[in-house]
């Protein structure tokens, strides 16, 4: 697919202005260790929250998480996919859009990772209220996510907002 490609995973639980390295798969011990990772460019596209979905479900498959044998399996697949939705379109809707998704699997742990050129800082919404439409994206990833948070890099214009969520058992 155009666009996609794999690397390296980046470190797990890098805090606010960690670097996220971009080592091949070839060049990186972790990613011949088992983990896989996958990268979409999302220059240039529209329909950029249903391409972040489909490219997400693709890596599911590949990964073995798709088609799910339990309904556990099932859950946590769905999940993924939701988490990936809500970190896409928060990108959209408050920094311009995104400017590429990582997505990262080890037999444990599904690592999400959407950058973008935003100056915000994603927060849940709070106090939360059921009711009330919209705003409600970080607080899904939040109740979802095994941890989630926002990298920086210095000297370079945006950020990335990454989650984490565990496999099934």
């Amino acid at each position: 697919m155009t666009g996609a490609a794999e690397r390296g995973a980046p470190a797990a639980g890098a805090s606010d202005g960690g670097a996220v390295p971009s080592l091949r798969p070839e060049e990186s011990a972790e990613a011949s260790a088992g983990r896989q990772v996958r990268r979409l460019d999302f220059e240039g596209r529209s329909g950029v929250v249903p391409l972040a979905r489909d490219f997400a479900r693709q890596a599911l498959y590949a990964w073995g998480w798709m088609p799910a044998a339990t309904a556990d399996q099932r859950a946590a697949a769905e999940d993924v996919l939701l988490v990936v939705s809500e970190l896409v379109t928060n990108a959209c809707l408050h920094a311009e859009g995104p400017d590429e998704m990582w997505i990262a699997c080890d037999n444990k742990v599904i690592r999400i990772e959407v950058t973008d050129k935003g100056t915000g800082q994603p927060a849940p919404r709070t106090p939360h209220r059921a009711g009330r439409p919209g705003g409600h994206g970080m607080f899904i990833v939040q109740r979802l996510c095994l941890d989630w948070g926002v990298m920086r890099t210095p000297g370079v214009a945006g950020k990335t907002v990454w989650a984490e969520l565990g496999a099934p058992a």
